[in-house]
């Protein structure tokens, strides 16, 4: 295994293909969990776990099951499934053995059932057709973008609430194009990357 491809594949995921801030994708949880740090902290910490749980699961389940048996097509319906079990297993772990950050992710626990992040991962990998090394190293880097994206935000967001935005601009506006200066902030990574390898 080249140890300098997976490196690429690590820091492209996390900086130039960041699922939040270029691929437009997990923007519900992004929007609504980081108001507060420990919040997008504790999402963003869930989100990895899941992606790497979920890659590991739905890999072999692709090339082993779905592929040779001419199910391809199933590929979305089987990922889901496969992803809701595992958000419903991490919610009865924390809820059992770490109470306090399962009731300050409150509703938005669930919301990974449907964060089109983890899924997005999951096809992707099968997409580009990664190993299964590969795969799990594409899903880290893409969990750890997405938990750099929640950190920086809420820091963001913390800045905001003390700004004289107008009043046109309250709420959902002014978040809205602070992400957007955030993601154009992340284009910038694409070729310091691409010279680095």
């Amino acid at each position: 295994m080249d140890f300098k491809m997976l490196m690429y594949i690590l820091l492209v995921g996390v900086f130039v293909n960041n699922y939040v801030l270029q691929r437009f994708l997990g923007i519900c949880p992004f929007l609504g969990v980081s108001k507060k740090l420990d919040q997008a902290t504790g999402m963003g910490i869930s989100v990895i776990f899941v992606m790497l749980l979920a890659t590991a699961a739905t890999w072999p389940i692709q090339k082993y099951i779905l592929d040779p048996n001419g199910l391809g097509y199933l590929q979305t319906i089987v990922f889901i499934l496969v992803i809701a079990a595992l958000v419903q297993f991490i919610e009865i772990v924390l809820k059992r053995y770490i109470p306090g950050l399962h009731k300050s992710l409150g509703v938005y626990l669930p919301l990974i059932t449907t964060n089109c992040a983890v899924l997005g991962v999951t096809i992707n990998n099968i997409t580009d057709e990664y190993n299964f090394i590969q795969s799990m190293v594409s899903s880290l880097g893409c969990g750890l973008g997405f938990l750099l994206a929640m950190v920086l935000f809420s820091g963001v967001r913390s800045r905001m609430e003390g700004a004289n935005v107008p009043r046109a601009f309250k709420g959902l506006p002014i978040t809205l194009v602070a992400a957007s200066i955030v993601s154009l902030a992340f284009f910038g990574f694409s070729g310091i990357i691409d010279n680095l390898f």
